[in-house]
């Protein structure tokens, strides 16, 4: 196929704010988990896919539920309102849990 470029799982971000390893990241439409740290403005490469164990806030999540990114205190939340899509709880979290496996769903 001539008009393929890549698979897609991990694409180049930029971001204003400095990036750490392992950081939640939101580019636009996209979310991802930096993959290496990167100063501010420089490209840093993140997945766009797959599991990771991610901070939450309070309350528990059930398996299988839809998770939204909570950017103002970089957290996974339930609530939809105001929060980014980003995939869904791959396991159960309890209440006091402080984090929350999630398959990243990749799209925007």
């Amino acid at each position: 196929m001539r008009n393929y470029i890549q698979k897609g799982d991990t694409l180049t971000f930029t971001s204003a704010d400095p990036v750490t390893s392992g950081q939640g990241v939101v580019m636009n439409a996209l979310f991802g988990i930096a993959a290496t740290s990167a100063a501010a403005n420089q490209p840093f490469e993140a997945s766009v896919v797959g599991v990771f164990e991610l901070p939450k806030v309070a309350g528990a999540i059930a398996p299988g539920a839809k998770v939204y990114w909570k950017a103002d205190t970089a957290n996974v939340t339930t609530t939809a309102t105001g929060n980014k899509l980003i995939g869904a709880a791959t396991e159960a979290a309890a209440d006091t849990a402080t984090t929350v496996r999630v398959r990243l769903n990749g799209s925007v």
